[in-house]
């Protein structure tokens, strides 16, 4: 039998369009000589809905549309998944449907209650195993993390399955895929049962869907991979419930799959949110390089616009590598001096920073340009309906090294979770493709321009230190002794660690951003704002 995977792009309350796109795979499955149809979990109705689940009116909705959908079904299986309802509870479903029937459907029993997703918040957890067959094969079906339980497996394979289906939305995060093959593999070898997993692909908020579906064989050996980060619909075929065939794509390496990561999750913010285009503060510097390089690849050159701000410390070289920068990409352009407006807030100013002289008035005043910077570019945005892209990166987000309401105005920060370090990294893997990037802008010493020959490691470490210790407490909870036992300074490890948590008020009124590590500070970073632990 030829079974089909449909790797589609769905958002969340979109009904209708969910429906098209299901059924146009239906349409190119059966035209292929598919018996079986594979959607990605939460197919009909988006992953994940979030809050609209807790409105019975958006439930009814999706009620009714998976009844319209299993009526245009006929000649094929689908596998959808959808919300169920059921004595009061609703769960995270899967249907098996054909020709206008409802044939079997699983409730998902292992919720996922972590750091980035709170299933628990609305939806019950199912108790039975659902198995179906289709064109004399017994498959077993199952939704999101059941795959990850050993013992929810071995069930399948006790109740007779005779090849596994894994209905997944798994968002991507560095080396995803890896543990997708590693934990699907142990299954394979406890069962002895051939494996087929199917992923959705495309942004989703702060998330993004990479798709990589795949099938493996009994002996978890992989036959089939489908490509990252793109719609598609494969065809395997299986003969004696056991041998698998197919076609393998290869996938990106690592720094194509994060650059790829942050275009698709730029390009359905969007897209989907039906936004013209963007609106970048160019700098000079390496962190605006990449937000545009990516914005371009993402929307083409005709939705961005660029605009360099320059105050009395701007490098006449910064000027020059901006409107490099721009003109090698083909942008919209625009040049808006500041010196005249900070000379007018300094004087507007002076007497209550003369008083208040003990404070710090060498960062207010710093500080002022950055937020005239964003107050010009939130106009523009206001004027336009463009949507300002912050080019904040983790490093800085981390440390608070950033300015409220200033280069922090916006409303989507695609380098949120992408280190001072993989910046540098994801601009020569871009130069790899067309070398768009001046070569001294990848060269100077990063600075923010707000004073006299400022360069940023005369308020940070240096930035490899900075990015491996952020990765070590963020990213892997290690404490503060771990830490320094790693070699770093004990001084600048818990200096560090004071900025990471001083900074959280500035974090909770940032943009939202694209994940892409295993810990961002978006949804998976939860600390209060008023704590006494001394870490």
């Amino acid at each position: 039998m030829k079974i089909a995977l449909a790797q589609i792009n769905c958002t969340p309350g979109d009904l209708r369009g969910n429906q098209l796109k299901i059924l146009h795979a239906c349409r190119q499955a059966r035209e292929a000589g598919a018996d079986l149809v594979i959607t990605p979990e939460m197919s009909l109705c988006g992953y994940l809905a979030e809050d609209w689940l807790l409105r019975r009116e958006f439930v009814q909705a999706c009620h009714q549309a998976l009844t319209e959908l299993t009526a245009q079904v006929h000649d094929v299986t689908l596998i959808v998944g959808h919300p169920h309802n059921m004595n009061g509870n609703l769960f995270n479903a899967v249907s098996a449907v054909r020709d206008g029937r409802l044939l079997a459907t699983h409730c998902k029993q292992h919720l996922f209650s972590d750091r980035l997703q709170d299933e628990r918040r609305y939806f019950s957890a199912g108790n039975s195993l659902c198995t179906f067959g289709c064109s004399g094969i017994l498959f077993g079906l199952m939704t999101g993390s059941d795959y990850r339980h050993a013992a929810h497996l071995q069930s399948l394979h006790a109740a007779g399955a005779q090849v596994l289906l894994a209905v997944d939305a798994s968002p991507y995060s560095i080396d995803s895929q890896i543990d997708r093959y590693q934990i699907l593999r142990e299954g394979i070898t406890q069962t002895g049962l051939p494996a087929v997993y199917i992923n959705p692909v495309g942004g989703q908020d702060e998330l993004v869907f990479d798709g990589a579906s795949f099938a493996m064989d009994h002996s978890g050996k992989l036959v089939c991979q489908l490509p990252a980060f793109q719609e598609a619909l494969a065809l395997i075929e299986i003969h004696g419930n056991q041998s698998i065939f197919g076609e393998c794509s290869t996938l990106p390496d690592q720094a194509g799959s994060i650059y790829t990561a942050l275009r698709l999750g730029l390009h359905d913010f969007i897209t989907k949110n039906r936004l013209p285009g963007v609106l970048i503060g160019l700098s000079g510097g390496v962190d605006s390089a990449l937000v545009l390089a990516i914005a371009v690849d993402a929307l083409g050159a005709e939705r961005v616009r660029t605009v360099m701000m320059p105050s009395p410390y701007t490098a006449d070289i910064s000027i020059q590598d901006a409107q490099t920068m721009a003109d090698n990409l083909g942008v919209r352009h625009a040049g808006i001096p500041i010196t005249g407006l900070f000379d007018q807030f300094q004087q507007a100013l002076q007497a209550e920073l003369q008083a208040c002289s003990d404070s710090g008035t060498s960062a207010t005043v710093e500080n002022l340009q950055a937020r005239i910077r964003g107050t010009l570019l939130m106009a523009l945005a206001n004027q336009s309906g463009m949507l300002v892209l912050p080019t904040s990166n983790k490093s800085e987000t981390a440390v608070g090294y950033s300015t409220l309401y200033g280069d922090m105005a916006g409303g989507f920060s695609i380098l949120k979770d992408v280190s001072k370090t993989l910046v540098y990294r994801l601009c020569h893997y871009r130069n790899q493709i067309s070398p768009i990037i001046p070569q001294r802008i990848l060269q100077r010493p990063p600075s923010a321009e707000l004073r006299p020959g400022q360069i940023d490691q005369d308020s940070l470490p240096p930035y490899d230190v900075l990015d491996a210790i952020i990765e070590a407490y963020v990213e892997n909870d290690l404490s503060a002794a771990e830490i320094i036992a790693m070699n770093y300074p004990e001084e600048t490890v818990r200096r560090v660690l004071r900025m990471i948590h001083s900074s959280e008020y500035k974090r909770r009124q940032a943009a939202p951003g694209i994940r892409i590590t295993r810990r961002d500070f978006g949804r998976s970073w939860r600390f209060p704002l008023t704590s006494g632990f001394p870490d």
